[in-house]
């Protein structure tokens, strides 16, 4: 009894498109993806490097932010008269918000900048500007954002700009002009203590300037820096000269002292060599030791030698010459003396002039100390009460208007450190994101638009028919070989899967031998013959009596593949009377021909442009029926549908059919309205075969591991 054949995954009744659903899994996509690496992989990597290259050149940006606190008032506020500016609802915050990023505070803020600050705005553009050209007119107020802080009564105010100072400077100007704007708007008019306040504090600002300016031209007439300071100069003056001026005196006592010494022993006629400065001085104490000396070898001499020989000539000689110098050395002495005593007289008399200027300077800037700090107190007099007139107006004001605006200044806003734009790192996360997207985007993308036959999902999900197994690409084959593998029981790598498809077509099949099968393809070239030959080789090699069938009558080529003549066959049967009376298997116009153990070959018997009229008429069927009787499998070679239609009159003849599709070729949209077209028969769909595929694209366009197994368990195979 024949086994029941269970419908495909994910399909709910066999035959009926509608009820197939299409669900890929991980490795359905990794095969769409790897498939088309070399699209999507150089599309997505000058998609990133572009944004990396283009966007890491943009001029650098810095971002500064400054933040307000809304405080709600404190006490309800019941009078007409006064307004409340307190935050009562999400509307009054965005009006707030609004108001700070308008056009108007725009120009509040431009008008605000001081020409400093303008140059600061400024600076980006002129560092850039070529040599010679004109600086630009206006000035550049970044871009500000505000937003209000999540759950919060915060509101940040942030500006980017090209300049880190200005990007600081305008987002705490946004904050002072806003908190002004709110002060003009409640402000209303100024009361009368208010307005005495502002008049009184501006009389004083002027009375202290003129009482300040008299006190400057009194300090430039007299050539003052301050009284203090000149006082405390011309006394630190008459000190130092009062110090060096008996500094002075002492050293003209001591050298006079020792002019007067001298002058004692010149008057008493006494040797001037006991006086320490004259026995001291120069080359003296030299001189003093070689006239010693000298005499000293006088006395020696005399007690040998008279007064008239030449060595006491010599030295009695010598003793004159020391004498002579030794004389001329103590008036050096004395004269460097005397020249010393004129000198420290000279600095004393000097110093005690310096002494008597300065005492007259002290005199003088003591007498101009009564108008001086008459001036000074009338100055510090008048600023003092400027200054306290001009807090009680501050305060007066800012407690007026200030006791109305629930907005304060939370944190200024800080120069930034670096730029926040071009960031590097959040650019090349972002490239890398664009480019995993342009990657998996192309890949996918591209498997919808590319609707060719490529994996077994596409078979088993897409047209919901059942994978029979894989054929590999055998254009390594020779032609007359690769229509026999299985037929003469070739060792070639082709074999197995044939082999396999013969398994498969086994368990699939719901109908007992006798029986026929058709094989078709949606166009030309998918390998539905290569197919039929050795799924037919397979069936006889297995003991069945198979007759292959070449129904292909516009273009045959069965007999082409195994080497025989195309005289007789199927058409020349029909244009004989289709007889089907006697033996049909030696019918001379049928011309049934052994090619191999328990497998025959019916040929078409020519060519026909108009077949229809054959594989329409009834005994077309009946010889299909008959020839059961001597044979266990007949297997029908048949033209592709996609072409013809010969295929679908065909397939009404027989018991069940084969679909072929090869690698890359045709359409799935094609081969799933064919297919339901087939199913829409009588006959039972067995499922597909999937050809042509390159043992690499084997290995990872299928689940299907027996090419690859079968090369590693039996080796390859010559």
């Amino acid at each position: 009894m024949p086994a029941v054949q269970m419908p495909p995954p994910n399909q709910k009744v066999a035959g009926r498109e509608e009820d197939t659903v299409e669900h890929r899994t991980l490795r359905d996509y990794y095969v769409i993806v790897r498939e088309r690496l070399w699209i999507a992989l150089p599309l997505a990597l000058i998609i990133s490097i572009g944004m990396i290259y283009y966007q890491s050149r943009a001029v650098p940006l810095y971002r500064s932010a400054a933040t307000l606190q809304i405080e709600k008032p404190e006490k309800v506020v019941t009078s007409p008269d006064i307004i409340d500016t307190g935050i009562n609802s999400d509307i009054e915050l965005n009006t707030y918000l609004q108001v700070i990023a308008s056009a108007k505070m725009r120009n509040r803020v431009q008008e605000s900048l001081t020409p400093q600050e303008r140059q600061i705005l400024q600076r980006p553009y002129l560092k850039d500007l070529p040599p010679g050209a004109t600086p630009p007119v206006g000035v550049d107020m970044g871009t500000m954002s505000v937003q209000s802080i999540r759950s919060t009564f915060l509101i940040s105010v942030s500006v980017s700009h090209r300049d880190p100072e200005a990007a600081a400077l305008l987002a705490n100007r946004y904050i002072e002009q806003f908190i002004d704007s709110l002060l003009e708007n409640v402000s209303g008019s100024h009361d009368s203590a208010v307005k005495y306040l502002h008049d009184r504090s501006k009389q004083l600002m002027e009375e202290a300037r003129i009482a300040e300016q008299r006190l400057q031209d009194y300090m430039r007439a007299q050539n003052l820096v301050s009284l203090d300071n000149s006082t405390n100069i011309a006394q630190a003056r008459l000190t130092s000269v009062n110090a060096a001026l008996q500094n002075a005196r002492l050293e003209r006592l001591a050298v006079e002292e020792q002019f007067n010494l001298v002058e004692r022993y010149r008057a008493d006629n006494r040797n001037l060599l006991e006086i320490t400065s004259i026995a001291n001085y120069g080359s003296v104490p030299d001189l003093t030791r070689q006239l010693e000396t000298l005499k000293r070898d006088q006395a020696l001499l005399s007690e040998r030698y008279l007064e008239l020989h030449p060595k006491m000539i010599n030295v009695v000689n010598a003793i004159a010459v020391a004498n002579k110098q030794l004389d001329l050395a103590i008036r050096l002495a004395i004269a460097d003396l005397k020249t010393s005593l004129e000198r420290a007289l000279a600095n004393e008399k000097t110093l005690e002039q310096e002494y008597a200027t300065q005492e007259k300077e002290q005199l003088r800037l003591r007498d101009l100390s009564i108008e001086y700090r008459t001036l000074e107190q009338n100055a510090e007099s008048v600023k003092k009460s400027y200054s306290e007139i001009l807090d009680r107006h501050t305060q007066a004001t800012t407690s007026k208007y200030l006791e109305k605006i629930p907005v304060r200044p939370l944190d200024l806003a800080q120069i930034p450190a670096s730029p926040y734009t071009p960031d590097i790192r959040r650019i090349t996360q972002t490239a890398i994101g664009v480019g995993l997207l342009v990657f998996f985007g192309v890949a996918i993308g591209l498997s919808f638009i590319d609707d060719r036959i490529k994996s077994a999902w596409d078979i088993e999900h897409f047209i919901g028919a059942n994978l029979l197994g894989i054929i590999p690409d055998l254009s390594s084959i020779k032609d007359t070989d690769k229509y026999k593998l299985v037929l003469e029981n070739k060792n070639a790598p082709g074999v197995e899967p044939f082999l396999s498809v013969y398994s498969s077509v086994k368990i699939h099949s719901k109908l007992d031998f006798p029986k026929s099968i058709l094989v078709t393809s949606t166009i030309p070239g998918e390998g539905k013959t290569l197919v039929s030959s050795n799924l037919a080789g397979s069936f006889a090699r297995h003991g069945k009596r198979v007759l292959l069938v070449d129904c292909d009558l516009r273009r045959p080529m069965l007999h082409r593949h195994f080497d025989n003549t195309n005289e007789v066959g199927l058409i020349s049967w029909f244009e004989n009377g289709a007889s089907l009376d006697g033996d049909l298997v030696g019918d001379p116009y049928l011309g049934i021909t052994q090619i191999g153990e328990n497998i025959s070959l019916l040929s078409s018997g020519g060519r026909s442009k108009t077949p229809t009229q054959l594989l329409e008429s009834p005994s077309f069927g009946q010889l299909l029926e008959k020839l059961k009787k001597h044979y266990d499998l007949i297997v029908v070679d048949s033209p592709p549908l996609g072409a013809v239609t010969d295929s679908l009159l065909i397939a009404e003849r027989v018991d069940e059919v084969i679909y072929v599709c090869r690698f890359n070729r045709a359409y799935r949209k094609h081969i799933r309205l064919y297919i339901k077209a087939l199913r829409s028969g009588k006959n039972e769909l067995l499922g597909v075969v999937l050809n042509g595929l390159s043992p690499r694209r084997i290995e990872y366009y299928s689940n299907y591991r027996y090419y690859r197994s079968y090369k590693k368990y039996y080796g390859t195979q010559d």
